[in-house]
């Protein structure tokens, strides 16, 4: 009987390269699990790779559909107070990216570390810092994560290194990181997470190289969106194959709209690079719904008809949401409590946010260093910004 239903999943497969319901048992101790057939990965400089049978118990599966719904509504609140200037500066959204970061978070610890780029919402989230943090820094309140210094882009938290402004800058770092992991003996990872637009940077293959020399625990992830600023990436790469970019460093292409394919991939490069094998590339392909940043409607450059037949046919939520309905993991009713107790956390965040303080103009010179010197250092803390004036 289960060979039957995988030869039936992988016909189906075939027709649609998406998920495909396999498998749903029951076990005995009232615990559902589901099995699915996710689309082929695919491969460079790897004899084998992931599993295309992946499987969820429902308690994860919720786990995976709130994270997801958190990010998205959380990004709608952001460009809702974008749009009334209670957000002021760059401001870049996840919406539609929300698989990429639930995927590889479910796949990692918290001793694992993680850099991004300016799109960081929604991996802030994920490293434990709370909704309410997340909209405060984003508003420039003092109950912000970074006090309201950091804004969008600047966003940090426990092995959480950011959000970083300059285009790429983050992937070195992210080598470097995975250096330090090395260098302490400790059997972690560190995800360094860029572009499409990135992926051109010059800055990119100099990491890539000392990374695969040093043979470091570096999973260097592309999200590509399909679009860099407001360029398609057929018109930015010659190659579009991101996952084979790294040359001498083997790479992993999987769907980013798919949040368990993500995760199963993430799971075999995090062993791959415990196993002392040294780096690998992944690339997660998904779509971003909105524009690069807040400035960009996103519609010059491709159309309507695009972003709306995505969300109808891809959606990394309602398609995960409805996969899970069709085995039987989760009710109508179960998901709609999920939904609303999403929107009552964030819309609470909101509120606080909006009230909170501001830091005083004084507290500029506070925190130029992690640790601040018991000393007054001249430029680096107010008291001695004030001695000099």
């Amino acid at each position: 009987m289960l060979s039957l239903i995988r030869s039936i999943g992988n016909a189906s497969r075939r027709s649609n390269p998406g998920n495909v319901l396999v498998l749903c048992r029951q076990y005995s101790s009232g615990a559902t699990e589901a099995a699915f057939t996710t689309a082929n990965y695919k491969l460079h400089k790897l004899d084998s790779g992931p599993s295309t049978e992946v499987s969820v118990t429902k308690e994860d599966a919720m786990t995976y559909y709130r994270q997801m719904q958190v990010i998205r509504r959380m990004e709608t609140a952001a460009g809702n107070l974008y749009k009334s200037k209670e957000i002021r500066g760059f401001c870049h959204l996840y919406s539609g990216q929300e698989a990429c970061a639930v995927g590889i978070s479910a796949s990692i610890t918290p001793d694992d570390a993680v850099i991004t780029a300016y799109r960081a919402h929604g991996w802030a989230y994920l490293r434990g810092i709370t909704v309410h943090s997340i909209l405060a820094e984003l508003t420039g309140r003092k109950t912000g994560c970074a006090k309201g210094k950091g804004g969008s882009m600047h966003m940090y938290g426990n092995n959480f290194y950011g959000g970083n402004g300059i285009v790429g800058a983050q992937v070195p770092l992210g080598a470097g990181i995975a250096l330090a992991l090395k260098n302490q003996g400790k059997k972690n990872v560190c995800v360094a997470l860029y572009g499409d637009g990135a992926a051109n940077q010059g800055q990119l293959f100099e990491a890539y190289n000392i990374a695969k020399l040093w043979d470091l625990p570096a999973i260097f992830v592309c999200e590509n969106n399909k679009y860099g600023m407001g360029t398609s990436v057929e018109r930015a790469s010659a190659s579009t194959d991101y996952y084979t970019r790294g040359d001498y460093v083997p790479g992993i292409w999987v769907d980013g709209m798919d949040v368990l394919a993500v995760r199963e991939a993430t799971k075999w490069a995090v062993d791959y690079c415990n196993s002392e094998k040294g780096p690998i590339v992944l690339e997660v392909e998904t779509y971003r719904y909105g524009g690069h940043s807040m400035s960009d409607p996103g519609t010059s450059y491709r159309t309507r008809e695009e972003i709306q037949e995505i969300r109808q046919q891809r959606d990394p939520i309602t398609s995960f949401r409805e996969k899970l309905m069709s085995c039987g993991i989760g009710s109508q009713e179960e998901f709609k409590e999920i939904d609303q107790g999403v929107r009552a956390e964030v819309d609470d965040a909101v509120k606080k946010a909006k009230k909170d303080t501001e830091l005083p103009v004084s507290a500029t010179f506070d925190d130029i260093y992690h640790n601040t010197p018991e000393m007054s250092v001249r430029g680096c803390d107010a008291m001695s910004y004030h001695a000099s004036n």
